[in-house]
């Protein structure tokens, strides 16, 4: 009778923590804007008018269309980087789409993608491994893309973003109201027109700069974050301390949460994917050869310390 308590005891516990999970991502489609139930039926449509388009800082001009080409990424800056790889600029059709498409000519990538500049190659190589394998299970398309690309095609796309500089690319604000916003095809949260205004409550809001500069992969146009006041305090007393909860992220991310060994950097990522990784941690869709290192340290969190672990790390120089 102990054994069967016992074992009962478990499986409720397991069945609460299944059932956290899908309250968390059925209900946060904030933090997980890549369902397309999600994306806003009475979304504007823009339509390629054919006309070539510039953008500040840049001699080269493309057309809507040739910008939002899966296959072929516009390289707005070709000095400021070293010659791209095949599978970088170009994918390849139609197995996988250009990396830089979601990830950008400067590896910083927008919201719904990662931001992957100076990481480790042999970190990126592991996960896309974990991918292929579905040890790590992604609401994305990288699943589907791992398990097309060849090995040859990783470790150029890999050793080109390894090569690339870190930079800041968000702004993290408090905030309690942020422009009404709706997610567009590519899963990207835009501002709406109107310039009206709602309550953030707790959630964490990206929003472009510049939308005109973002929506034509521009590698260089940041996103300001939306967090609700008194996040990134507690987020700190998180990250420093634990405080009683985790343990200090520093010991195993390294100085300043910069990267030690192939231990990723987290400082200066965009926060929203923080908080998606830190759930699928919790929940086992992140379950890599390396990623029993992050259960413990998730176990314990709640959905307002992911929210503010995230914000606070986002904040961070990189």
């Amino acid at each position: 009778m102990k054994k069967f308590s016992f074992l009962f005891g478990l499986s409720l516990v397991f069945a609460l923590a299944t059932m956290a999970w899908q309250r968390s991502e059925k209900e946060m489609p904030w933090a997980f804007p890549v369902d397309p139930a999600n994306i806003a039926k009475d979304r504007p449509i823009v339509k390629d008018d054919g006309k070539p388009k510039g953008l500040e800082g840049s001699t080269k001009m493309f057309t809507y269309d040739q910008i939002n080409d899966h296959y072929g990424t516009p390289d707005w800056f070709p000095n400021a980087h070293p010659p791209f790889p095949k599978s970088v600029q170009f994918g390849r059709k139609p197995a996988f789409m250009a990396c830089n498409f979601c990830h950008l000519a400067s590896g910083l990538g927008h919201p719904e993608s990662a931001n992957i500049a100076g990481m480790p190659a042999a970190y990126m190589i592991r996960q896309m491994a974990d991918f292929k394998s579905g040890r790590r299970k992604d609401s994305e398309p990288m699943n589907a893309f791992a398990k097309v690309i060849n090995e040859q095609e990783i470790k150029e796309a890999c050793d080109f973003y390894a090569g690339l500089k870190p930079a800041v690319f968000y702004k993290v604000v408090e905030a309690t109201m942020v422009p009404k916003n709706y997610l567009d095809d590519e899963f990207m949260r835009l501002p709406r027109s109107s310039g009206e205004m709602e309550p953030l409550g707790n959630r964490i809001i990206t929003l472009p700069q510049s939308q005109e500069r973002t929506e034509k992969l521009d590698p260089r146009a940041g996103f300001t974050a939306y967090v609700p006041p008194g996040t990134l305090k507690k987020g700190e007393a998180l990250v420093k301390t634990g405080a009683g909860k985790t343990v200090q992220c520093e010991i195993c991310h390294g100085p300043g949460l910069k990267g030690l060994g192939e231990v990723p950097r987290i400082a200066g990522l965009h926060p929203i994917y923080i908080m998606r990784q830190l759930y699928k941690f919790q929940n086992g869709k992140n379950n890599g050869d390396w990623a029993p290192l992050m259960k413990g340290p998730v176990a314990k969190l709640t959905d307002d310390d992911i929210l503010q672990i995230a914000a606070y790390v986002g904040s961070l120089a990189p």
